[in-house]
């Protein structure tokens, strides 16, 4: 029986709290439950004030066998910072915005580089993703084909180095399958739109519903965010090509990502979305998922 967790970014007070609320206690260094485990989503790091402490409570957790913890695209990211081209420069340029993102973690980790390295070693040991017999977990979206290519390149659903490396590579199958499973579909807004994301930049691409039927959808309701600017108008197919949806007869899937708003609540039966944008003063949520062939709003726990 699990209990799905999600986005923390660095906010370990909150998350000592979801536990206790949800009947882990601390012994001998780390959290257990007598007959349950935690499954992080991923996004431990960037943002919130105990990046350091969030990283060793799961690492504790998952060393200890009462944890799983997913990679997000945040760790992810900080792994494509820190990876220095041959060339010069680093996988994920130091633009002012990805600067910006990882500041916290580097600031909280300033004067203790070694600390820093052992933790992004960590993070690059975590699984992009997990699948049971009755449900599935991943940072941003479960694309069949997606996950299907990575299960034949990845080793045990990690990434190696060179991966990480090849990974960068755009319009690669690689590159393709890791941003839909870390950072989910995107389509662009029609000409002219736009609108400014909760960091204040400005983008022309929505993040969109992979489990709707793009066929039966506006650029409106597809999109995760409500944006007023957005018409009701049906989406361009085209911008779904080489991509399924989710269906509803599918597993239920875990995810987190999205900086929804609000109390937590359910998509569909077998959808469940767990980030409700704690570093911006929402929720940490979790799932008490004991088997039920459908999810339930009334299985929500959070602080």
């Amino acid at each position: 029986m699990f209990d799905l967790i999600g986005d923390i970014h660095g906010h370990s007070d909150k998350l000592e709290a979801l536990l206790k609320k949800l009947g882990y206690a601390k012994a001998n260094g780390y959290y257990a439950h007598p007959g349950r485990k935690a499954l992080f989503v991923g996004d431990y790091i960037d943002r919130g004030p105990k990046i350091s402490e969030t990283l060793d409570l799961v690492r504790r957790m998952v060393d200890n066998d009462s944890a799983i913890a997913l990679m997000g695209n945040h760790e992810y990211n900080a792994l494509c910072f820190h990876f220095e081209k041959k060339e010069g420069g680093h996988l994920r340029k130091h633009l002012i915005k990805n600067i910006v993102q990882h500041y916290e973690t580097l600031k909280q980790f300033q004067n203790n580089q070694k600390k820093y390295e052992e933790y992004l070693a960590w993070c690059k040991s975590l699984p992009l993703f997990y699948e049971a017999e009755d449900f599935r977990a991943v940072h941003a979206c479960w694309d069949q084909k997606s996950i299907g290519f990575l299960k034949q390149k990845l080793k045990d659903n990690c990434l190696t180095n060179d991966l990480i490396y090849q990974s960068v590579k755009k319009s690669t199958k690689l590159y393709e399958a890791i941003d839909l499973t870390l950072k989910g579909k995107e389509i662009k807004m029609p000409e002219g739109l736009f609108f400014t994301d909760k960091d204040g930049t400005q983008r022309k691409e929505i993040r969109v519903k992979w489990w709707e039927d793009p066929k039966k959808m506006t650029y409106r309701s597809i999109s995760i965010e409500p944006l007023s600017n957005l018409p009701d108008t049906p989406v361009d197919l085209a911008l779904f090509k080489n991509t399924d949806y989710y269906h509803s007869y599918e597993k239920k899937v875990f995810f987190g990502h999205y900086w929804l708003k609000g109390q937590p609540s359910l998509y569909r039966g077998n959808i469940c979305c767990l980030d409700y944008s704690v570093a911006k003063n929402g929720f940490l949520a979790a799932y008490r998922f004991d088997g039920e062939q459908e999810l339930t709003e009334n299985k929500f726990i959070y602080v």
